[in-house]
């Protein structure tokens, strides 16, 4: 099975606000619903290297075990 995640637009006066319903943090804003789009794309990506980052910096030293998980 493939993970996906659930995208939801509002349209606003200003043009288009975003989040993706599974992933806090990832939200965004744009023009257009295209940009609006590649806007959350991007922020997924921010918001999930963000989180890496932080699990490895508490976790240094520490002996873990490290595994791709697919979902």
């Amino acid at each position: 099975m493939d993970l996906q995640f659930t995208a939801v637009f509002q349209q606003v006066p200003e043009g288009y606000i975003a989040f993706v319903e599974e992933l806090p943090g990832a939200n965004t804003q744009g023009k257009t619903l295209d940009e609006a789009r590649a806007n959350l794309q991007e922020a997924v990506t921010l918001v999930l290297e963000a989180n890496r980052t932080l699990v490895r910096e508490d976790l240094a030293g520490a002996a873990v075990i490290r595994e791709p998980l697919k979902a």
